[in-house]
């Protein structure tokens, strides 16, 4: 188990049990107490637990839990459908390129690409590479690694430093949650390490998002808003929230 994976794991039974013991968990993972000590701290770090002696209590203030695809699917399909729309605004142009994230709001987007597009496509996601196989011509690149069946996205050091070779025009992602105090976060450790590669590959980062997705926070950040170029999101998006984004430099539309 990759350390990522293991701090994942850890981060969801302290959700369910409320508490952990070092012991406990090293026999559990196979591990030394000293490497559960460090995961706690990491986890502490991202306000996910508070370490006592002996442990960690959990922080229930934070999301940790990510539905399946099958689940993300069905939830806010219309709104999905209208942002991918939206999205297309932000193409480049002929002889560009692209990286497409794996999830729902991406696949959306895939779904409205005109068939005869010419522009590169990089995607690390299993569902999203076979779309964008299907739907268009374009000039296709899958970047490997362990697929997680939560998102269909592959993870891992690979995946990681694949991306550290890219330098593409344009990169369309996902997001569990967005706020001003956390950025953008996601609910898996490993997920969040290509996310992160993934916004430092582009020189443009267009988030697609939900109205649900804003001031939400899950377990890891993989960009402050600094990093977002633009967020296309649905016209259920609170005011407030809108506000608080343009304020910090992102171009909102609601779609």
């Amino acid at each position: 188990m990759y350390a990522a994976e293991r701090r994942t794991a850890l981060a969801r039974k302290l959700r369910a049990d409320g508490r952990v013991s070092v012991i406990d968990v090293a026999q559990e993972f196979g591990v030394s107490g000293e490497t559960v000590r460090r995961d706690l701290a990491a986890l502490e770090r991202h306000g996910v637990a508070r370490r006592i002696h002996g442990g960690a209590v959990a922080r229930t203030s934070v999301q940790a839990v990510e539905l399946d695809l099958v689940e993300r699917e069905t939830r806010q399909a219309g709104q999905k459908q209208a942002i991918a729309v939206a999205a297309l605004a932000y193409l480049p142009d002929a002889g560009g390129s692209i990286i497409v994230d794996a999830g729902t709001s991406t696949a959306a987007l895939v779904d409205h690409l005109p068939a005869d597009l010419s522009l590169v496509a990089i995607t690390h996601g299993v569902v999203t590479a076979a779309q964008l196989a299907r739907a268009t011509s374009m000039d296709l690149h899958v970047l490997g690694g362990h697929v997680r069946d939560a998102t269909g996205a592959a993870v891992g050091s690979a995946t990681v430093e694949a991306y550290g070779q890219v330098g593409a025009d344009v990169a369309f992602i996902g997001a569990n949650g967005i706020s001003p105090e956390r950025g953008l976060t996601t609910a898996d450790f490993a997920e969040a390490a290509v996310k992160r590669a993934v916004v430092t590959a582009a020189r443009r980062t267009v988030v697609l998002a939900d109205a649900t997705k804003l001031d939400t926070d899950f377990l890891v950040t993989f960009a402050t808003l600094d990093d977002v170029d633009v967020l296309v999101t649905d016209d259920a998006a609170p005011a407030e929230a809108v506000a608080r984004l343009r304020d910090a430099g992102i171009e909102v539309v609601l779609a």
